[in-house]
């Protein structure tokens, strides 16, 4: 017997009944459209309305988490002189990553790609957004409770993220400059959060490139079993 209170999936509407036809249609509606979302580093600096980035945000927000803690936070950076601040601490560290502190494999991996440390969407395109991870908190705002499953909860919400930014006509890309500390300095968070993820968002350039190398992608036969 249930001794916890609940609402039935039933009262809340919040769950569709479709056929089988509707779900396959659907399903493949849905792959064809993430499988236009590509990593993208050329920028237009047009302006994107607040608006939509909160909604995608609060779609992200939805992403299932640890006993329910949700223990993220967004920040939502369009501050040129900010951005700009971002962007200098970042290619510090990511000079000292390609000068060796990556180690000789991961730079290897990392050539068909064509990175560098130049970062010049951090300032180019209209938002950054900063993805934190928080040690303590709890379902309710001013919760200080430990988190449970912190890292998986985090990035569900961010791929919750990404693909609320492509369905709505975005491109992003994910950056992760190591260490991120000088995010939580710039940004003012708390020591209880870590930086786990910067995501830039905008509209592509229309010259803009995408390596070849990230146009393989594994076919379904090598990455899914059935039993």
């Amino acid at each position: 017997m249930t001794t916890y209170p609940f609402t039935r999936l039933a009262q809340i509407g919040d769950f569709i009944e479709r056929d089988i036809d509707d779900m396959r249609a659907r399903s493949r509606a849905f792959f064809d459209e993430i499988s236009r979302r590509h990593t993208i580093r050329d920028y237009r600096p047009d302006p994107v309305p607040l608006d939509i980035i909160e909604n995608c945000i609060a779609a992200a927000a939805r992403a299932p988490s640890g006993a329910n803690h949700q223990p993220w936070h967004f920040a939502v950076v369009g501050d040129p002189t900010l951005k700009a601040e971002i962007r200098a601490a970042a290619e510090a560290e990511e000079k000292a990553f390609y000068s060796g502190r990556a180690g000789d494999e991961w730079l290897d991996a990392l050539a068909p790609l064509g990175t560098d440390p130049n970062k010049p969407f951090l300032e180019i395109a209209p938002w950054l957004i900063a993805v934190f991870a928080q040690k303590r908190g709890g379902p309710d705002v001013g919760d200080n409770r430990k988190n449970y499953y912190i890292n998986e909860s985090v990035g569900i919400a961010c791929g919750f993220l990404l693909a609320a930014l492509h369905h709505a006509g975005l491109a992003t890309l994910t950056h992760t400059p190591n260490p991120m500390t000088f995010l939580s300095e710039k940004l003012g968070r708390p020591p209880s959060e870590k930086p786990y993820l910067l995501i830039v968002v905008g509209r592509p350039e229309k010259d803009a490139i995408i390596p070849n190398h990230a146009l393989k992608k594994k076919a379904l036969k090598d990455i899914m079993t059935v039993f």
